[in-house]
């Protein structure tokens, strides 16, 4: 059985919407290419992978996933995540690929075990694997055999709609929990959740730390320069 990893990626300078109140848009793609960096770094470790493929429309992702070697599928843009995932997995399963594990890349504390024991367990015949998100509505991580065994449809409520999709396709279905994989990071508690859990020092936290300390030492300076102009204007007022 051939077993692959897809993993695709959105435009970076536009990832992250939902932490616009926390990091600025350029902080936010800084972020989202530290995770990518977790993840590649994590994939590219793993045993028992017989092949990478990358689907986007990032010049900077393809160009890393190239650089090690793996196969890329360029998109002029992404309409949906679904839709790119499925395109892809059609693809894969024409160059002959069984199981194909579909990986997201904001999922920073992923390790090549976590990858390893999850193409293991694939099974011939028509089967998934799904990892939820952390709250247990989403899906974190879809090991389809074969890859276009259903349509994906990756957002709000996934989790369910996939499961529903299994069961339709008539595939022996099985939900492995594991905490490192159902950790994505898309909101302000989720990276709290993150610091919290992150032991390994890896590029996320070192990305995290950076643009959090800069974002601290922004508001002091802001203070110290309202406190510095509110001074002075009332010891002006106080000669007059």
């Amino acid at each position: 059985m051939t077993r692959a990893v897809l993993i695709p990626v959105k435009d970076l300078t536009l990832a992250k919407q939902r932490m616009a109140g926390l990091l600025s848009q350029v902080e936010r793609t800084t972020l989202a290419r530290a995770m990518m960096d977790d993840v590649f770094a994590a994939v590219n470790a793993a045993r028992g992978v017989d092949a990478v493929y990358l689907v986007s429309s990032d010049a900077l992702a393809l160009a890393r996933a190239q650089s090690l070697g793996w196969n890329v599928f360029p998109e002029d843009a992404q309409l949906s995540e679904s839709r790119s995932v499925d395109y892809a997995s059609r693809l894969c399963q024409e160059r002959g690929v069984h199981a194909l594990l579909r990986l997201p890349i904001d999922i920073p504390l992923i390790e090549p075990g976590d990858i390893e024991s999850l193409l293991h367990a694939a099974v011939e015949g028509p089967s998934v694997i799904v990892v939820p998100s952390r709250d247990g509505q989403g899906t974190n991580a879809l090991l389809r055999t074969p890859p276009s065994l259903f349509p994906s449809h990756f957002g709000p409520g996934s989790l369910s709609k996939h499961l529903a999709e299994a069961r339709r396709a008539g595939a022996s279905t099985e939900v492995v929990r594991n905490p490192r994989i159902e950790l994505d990071l898309d909101d302000e508690a989720d990276l709290r959740h993150f610091l919290a859990e992150d032991v390994k020092k890896t590029a996320t936290r070192a990305c995290l730390t950076r643009l959090l300390s800069r974002r601290e030492e922004t508001m002091r300076d802001g203070i110290q320069k309202s406190e510095t102009s509110s001074f002075g204007g009332a010891h002006g007022s106080d000669r007059a």
